[in-house]
């Protein structure tokens, strides 16, 4: 039998690989490259860049591009059997990430590489690599002594488990819960568009009715729009006690375990490298200098904000009250009230948009705004080998014709699919003798699929979402970088890795934007600029809530990794709960087990790193004020984005890289401004 993941040439042959081709061929990868290892470092007495690093780079991108599409699948098509293949794969995988971490021999042939007259020689993106490469040579242990290297090996092993764990509780507990409505009756105040869709989600499990799921677009309408109280707070406990101790499925997928051992294996870790705890790990390869700078930052913006969120909360609460003759709001009233007053105050609610918002108009439309702005051409590409049927294939060409980048574009939520939006990285950019291997980038999104006869009509934030990961997208396959260690988001220090991504979604605010985005599915009429400027008036409410939401997931998760003590456990309610104190303006219910799904921090990358979103909006908030001041389509600062920016990928420092396009460091004006808090 063929082993598709073996004979990779190209695209992935999704409908080829099964789950038992998975361990055989990460087993003979992992082999051959430990084999090949050896040969190098005996073959060579003088390490050079052709003999060492360059056929290693080529052994990482073929162990990446074979587990590129099974770590994938095991997210968008999750079954029994993949997600066995897959875990049985992890603790392979991180013993042999952890090997090469702590391998002195190859670790003193980088170091005689960086010591060596070859060095200056050089050009950047290679010295960057190298440097890198011994940063994150002491970062994985590699001057422990024997014992503590065992040790070190085993929790990372252990890690890798866990964060699978957390992510399949998450996934798991989703799925199980759903609640079938025979009356409609009980959902009214549902816009049309959602009673459609939970209709169509009860004739996919063959029942009559409606469906409510905790997919967030079956989700979402019904804590804005049901006036169902009883219902609004059902669906709110279930969702925010999903994989815990409490709600209604209490203790069956429960990661408090998990999410204590996360914690004290990560602390174990940053104490083994010498580090006081695991916030200090985290920043040391990034753009921020210290945990004192990080919390400094957060609490500066928390200080900003307060004032405006609390009372953002009281006219909510003062509207409830005095319009509806609402008594104490929960936390399963706030959006829904919440909704009703921007409705009342501006006139405009989050329905009205979506029928100016059909999948296609949207797509085709963010695709015209980055023609605009790098000169590049997006086309879709037919025959395509995808996972779902669902899923399309798209290629970017410049102007001169030449292919820079192919992406599967996966919108939908479904079942057996993990929650959230993101972009990964399938194939990266590389040069080799037979030429330059194209990008290539998953985007994945969860948004409401067409319901009946009509196409998808998205939300004005769904179009966001969409922006925000293809400005992702766009940073992995617009690199001229020819090393993957630091092509595209490779190398991206993770606190500036969402630059592209938030600058991206600022031109789904304009007009002349708008005008390529947005049309009216039945009649293609643009939006009306009565809407337009209702739309604009309400972007900045309740902004300053938003502001401290975030700040609350930040700084929760920093102190987290911060004062973690392994006589007192991990203290996660305990700090949330001074975190609340400190920023929050609504206090959630006792029942609330919010950092039981918070998997950015305990199984993405996000660990002590949430602080990022923050971070990076103040440079994409900045690098977007160079559009403001030349035209927001103004060719040659697009060019010089992508050129500065887009283009370098990892190969040199954020801050050089934003400096070289706006001529100065960032400051955090912009940032206020756009958000609508004073300065």
């Amino acid at each position: 039998m063929t082993n598709p993941l073996l004979t990779l040439s190209g695209l992935p042959p999704f409908s080829a690989i099964r789950p038992e081709h998975v361990e055989p061929a990460i087993d003979q990868i992992i082999a051959d490259g430990r084999a090949e290892l050896t040969r190098i470092l005996d073959a060579n007495r003088t390490y050079t860049w052709t003999n060492l690093i360059a056929p290693l780079e080529e052994l990482g991108d073929r162990l990446r591009r074979a587990w590129s599409p099974v770590g994938h699948m095991n997210a968008v098509v999750n079954s029994p059997e993949l997600r066995a293949a897959y875990n049985a794969c992890l603790p392979k995988l991180s013993d042999y990430a952890t090997e090469l971490g702590q391998n002195e021999r190859l670790y003193q042939a980088y170091q005689a590489i960086a010591d060596s007259p070859e060095f200056a020689k050089l050009d950047t993106a290679q010295k960057k690599i190298i440097d890198n490469a011994l940063r994150d040579f002491r970062l994985s242990g590699v001057a422990l002594p024997a014992d503590k290297k065992a040790r070190f090996k085993e929790l990372m092993q252990e890690l890798s488990n866990l964060n699978a764990k957390f992510e399949e509780n998450l996934l798991d507990a989703t799925n199980a819960w759903h609640k079938q409505i025979s009356d409609v009756n009980e959902l009214t105040g549902l816009p049309p568009s959602a009673l459609a869709l939970l209709a169509q989600m009860a004739r996919q499990r063959e029942l009559e009715g409606w469906v409510i799921t905790l997919e967030f677009p079956a989700y979402i309408p019904v804590i804005t729009y049901a006036d169902n109280r009883a219902l609004r707070r059902e669906v709110y406990e279930a969702y925010v006690t999903r994989a815990s101790d409490a709600g209604p499925h209490a203790g069956r997928w429960d990661n408090t375990p998990v999410m204590e051992k996360i914690l004290a294996a990560r602390h174990e870790v940053a104490q083994l490298l010498g580090f006081n705890n695991y916030a200090e790990y985290s920043v040391e390869p990034k753009m921020a200098r210290s945990t004192d700078q990080v919390l400094g930052f957060l609490n500066d913006l928390a200080g900003r904000s307060l004032a405006m969120a609390r009372s953002e909360l009281d006219e909510v609460r003062a509207y409830a009250r005095e319009q509806h003759g609402a008594g104490e709001l929960e936390a399963w009233d706030i959006t829904y009230y919440a909704e009703k007053l921007r409705t009342h105050r501006y006139a405009i609610s989050k329905e009205d948009l979506k029928p100016y918002f059909p999948e296609a108009r949207a797509v085709t439309g963010m695709f015209q705004v980055v023609q605009r702005l790098y000169g590049l051409e997006i086309r879709e590409r037919q025959g395509v080998d995808v996972w779902h049927p669902s899923v399309r294939f798209y290629e970017i060409h410049d102007a001169q014709g030449e292919l820079r980048g192919q992406f599967y574009l996966d919108l939908y939520a479904r079942q057996h699919k993990r929650g959230g939006a993101w972009m990964d990285d399938c194939m990266t950019r590389k040069r080799s003798e037979s030429g330059v291997q194209t990008p290539v980038a998953y985007l994945t999104c969860n948004f409401s699929p067409p319901v009946g006869t009509d196409p998808a009509l998205f939300t004005h934030d769904e179009v966001l979402t969409l922006f925000h990961e293809f400005g992702h997208g766009l940073h992995h396959m617009l690199t001229k970088v020819d090393y993957p260690g630091v092509a595209g988001i490779a190398g991206v220090p993770w606190d500036a890795v969402e630059l592209p991504s938030q600058f991206m979604e600022n031109w789904c605010w304009h007009r002349e934007a708008l005008d390529l985005i947005a049309a009216h599915y039945q009649t293609g009429a643009p939006l009306p600029d009565e809407l337009y400027q209702k739309m604009l008036a309400a972007k900045n409410f309740q902004s300053g809530m938003q502001m401290v939401r975030q700040l609350e997931f930040s700084i929760f998760d920093f102190r987290l990794h911060l004062e973690y003590d392994p006589a007192k456990g991990a203290r996660v309610y305990e700090i949330l709960d001074e975190v609340r104190q400190q920023v929050a303006v609504m206090k959630p219910p006792s029942f609330n087990r919010f950092p039981h799904s918070f998997s950015h921090i305990f199984a993405g990358g996000y660990a002590a790193g949430y602080y990022s979103y923050k971070w990076a909006e103040v440079l994409s908030s900045d690098a977007f004020g160079a559009f403001e001041e030349a035209g927001i389509f103004d060719r040659a600062t697009g060019l010089r984005f992508l050129s500065t920016v887009l283009e370098q990928g990892g190969s040199r420092e954020p801050m050089e890289l934003f400096v070289e396009f706006r001529g100065r460091e960032p400051t955090i004006d912009a940032l206020l401004r756009h958000s609508g808090i004073a300065a």
